[in-house]
């Protein structure tokens, strides 16, 4: 149901995602929360005067460095509270992995406007970035690697990479509605996905949404490392690597124990994601 303006101002709480929302809205509301869930990037352009937030009762972050003593990433001077991505466990139950799955994700390949500057210079700041230094990972394990992207007809890209042993599907072909999306994920093995490069730089120890949805469907996960978790395992479920040999070893270790891998994946989920515990940690401290 879609409420207007007047019906919804009778909310005790209103939460935004986005840093835009014009401040006479949400005047009209007795309590605001503002859920920052691109956190590095967000406070970085915030810090630069390239983006202004309308001013919150609360700041969420999904980032769980942000606001902490030794982060990277400028706070701002705002209080932020770490919350994690969440999940709806009832939706996305663990299912066995389609005959001859693949480890996949599913990702924009470039961005538009993606450059950054920090101290050390200018960057890319895009999948395509993130995923080249790794770009030879196919050749250095048996396991069936699989990418679907938004490449918007770049053939040379597509070749590139299954020159290099990746398999490539057009993103908006496998995941085009949200239940071709939900099958694709739970139709993989798992997931082996790099992340964007402010991302790794900023150290937020950000996850994905996306990742969270593998994890609740029962696939281990390999990702890379976004920095130091105080609950983000390395190793059980969830697999955060740093260079190639760690992204070859955590393949070759879920292939050995495969089974019991996607049970600590499940487990993960239940554990952090679940949204009924995010949601309740919302409302507690914002009512």
């Amino acid at each position: 149901m879609c409420l207007g303006l007047e019906d919804a101002c009778e909310a005790e709480l209103l939460v935004t995602l986005t840093h835009d929302q014009p401040s006479h809205i949400l005047n009209r509301f007795l309590r605001t929360a503002f859920i920052d869930i691109d956190p590095g990037i967000r406070q970085h352009w915030m810090s630069k005067g390239v983006i202004k937030l309308a001013p919150h009762d609360l700041y969420f972050t999904i980032g769980e460095t942000v606001g902490t003593p030794y982060s990277r990433i400028p706070d701002c001077s705002l209080k932020w509270i770490h919350i994690p991505p969440c999940v709806d466990l009832n939706w996305w139950l663990p299912s066995p992995p389609k005959e001859n799955a693949s480890y996949t994700t599913v990702s924009h390949w470039y961005m538009k406007q993606a450059w950054i500057e920090d101290e050390d210079g200018w960057y890319i700041d895009d999948k395509r970035s993130g995923f080249l230094p790794y770009l030879d990972l196919p050749s250095h394990t048996s396991q069936p690697l699989e990418l679907a992207l938004h490449l918007a007809g770049a053939d040379a890209e597509r070749a590139m990479l299954e020159m290099h042993g990746w398999t490539v599907r057009e993103a908006h072909e496998v995941t085009s509605t949200p239940w071709d999306y939900q099958r694709y994920i739970q139709g993989s093995l798992g997931e082996l996905s790099c992340a964007k490069p402010s991302t790794v730089r900023f150290q937020s120890a950000w996850i994905s949404d996306r990742t969270i949805c593998y994890l609740a469907s029962g696939k281990p996960c390999i990702v890379q490392n976004t920095g130091p978790s105080r609950f983000l395992p390395n190793s059980e479920g969830l697999f955060r690597f740093g260079d190639m040999t760690e992204a070859i070893q955590s393949l070759q270790k879920v292939a050995e124990d495969y089974d019991r891998q996607c049970i600590l994946a499940r487990k993960l989920a239940e554990e952090y994601f679940d949204s009924r515990k995010v949601a309740g940690k919302v409302l507690e401290y914002a009512l």
